[in-house]
């Protein structure tokens, strides 16, 4: 079958590799759809250590089943589908416990760093446990549903910050106006967040943010950006503050426009280590959580966009063939302006 192989760091080329063979419990599928995720893209220069080539990357995807296993229940070839892009185990104790991101034995499709490696789907089949896998609502696109992922990680953050104290007529501020952070800035207008802010470096994405829901907005570039956001939330800050970016002046930005005793979200994982103000986290009694992928979010998710609640077709720059993938790598690289997300068919 054909694929997109990263052979070196920034090096992608199309190949032929073997059809992936599958157990009794698993599907094959036929990709017809694949986003091409942040996290690729920083992952494409060797960077983040998580795309060690030889990789197929590509783990927000959508396709039709092609093959069965022996003991596969509840689908059936020509059944159109995505998944989950965490392969979680179903057995150690984290998984009983319904923590399925925190799987003892998480593997990541599309990942290679250096504990696993698992192609993933810029191929033309993908082999997945049945356990991951969704059927698709008849009215959403094989391209729209490869952005469930996306979705499921602003819905899954969300969430988080709901069981830490609850959401509902809070304000809050979302740093970082990415594909990521445009998402949570819907989720939280969908789950009646008050006073909604947005910053960011890109005003073109901060426009889109005022689309989606956001009453106000602000690039961090500018002066008086951190007084301006307290002066509208009483002087005090927000009461829940979700960094989207993962970047030292990022966190910092999040941490400063936070009021006392509230809660920060960390969802960006840009960079493996940054500082941090520790005085001011203890002192004003912040909370940090972390959020990692998404934990059974996946079917409110595909309703939330069916239905219309969450848009995703706003933020589709351009569809492509697998073959122009390497094309398309090096713009997203290179931060084209206006691109946000883009699909390639395999």
């Amino acid at each position: 079958m054909k694929a997109l192989l990263l052979s070196g760091k920034k090096q992608l080329e199309m190949t032929q590799i073997p059809v992936p063979e599958i157990g009794g419990e698993d599907l094959l599928v036929r990709v017809a759809a694949c986003g091409i995720c942040g996290s690729d893209v920083h992952g494409y220069d060797g960077s983040t250590g998580r795309r060690i080539p030889p990789i197929v990357m590509g783990h927000e995807a959508a396709g039709v089943i092609e093959e069965v296993g022996g003991e596969v229940r509840g689908f059936a070839k020509g059944d159109r589908i995505t998944f989950d892009s965490t392969v979680y185990c179903g057995k150690c104790g984290f998984c009983r416990a319904g923590k399925i991101n925190l799987c003892d034995n998480r593997r990541v499709l599309g990942v290679s760093c250096g504990d696993y490696r698992r192609n993933g789907c810029f191929a033309e089949f993908v082999s997945i446990p049945q356990h991951i896998a969704y059927k698709l609502p008849d009215d959403l696109s094989f391209e729209h549903a490869a952005m469930v992922e996306a979705v499921s990680i602003a819905v899954h953050a969300v969430g988080r910050a709901a069981q830490a104290g609850g959401v509902l007529g809070s304000s809050a501020v979302v740093v970082g106006a990415g594909m990521i952070g445009q998402l949570i800035v819907q989720t939280l207008r969908t789950a009646g967040c008050g006073e909604l802010i947005a910053v960011d470096l890109d005003d073109a994405r901060l426009a889109v943010a005022r689309k989606f829901g956001a009453d106000h907005t602000f690039n961090a570039k500018a002066s008086g950006a951190v007084e301006q956001i307290k002066a509208l939330t009483q002087g005090h800050g927000a009461e829940i503050v979700f960094e989207a970016v993962g970047s030292g002046p990022s966190i910092e930005m999040a941490i400063n426009v936070a009021r006392k005793g509230s809660r920060i979200i960390l969802v960006g994982n840009l960079s493996p280590k940054v500082e941090m103000p520790l005085q001011a986290i203890v002192t004003r009694e912040l909370t940090l959580l972390g959020t990692c992928a998404s934990c059974g979010e996946y079917p409110a998710c595909l309703e939330l966009m069916s239905r219309g609640k969450i848009d995703v077709r706003s933020l589709l720059s351009a569809t492509a063939p697998l073959e122009q993938g390497a094309q398309w790598f090096e713009r997203l690289y290179n931060h084209e302006a206006g691109l946000m997300k883009v699909i390639l068919r395999p």
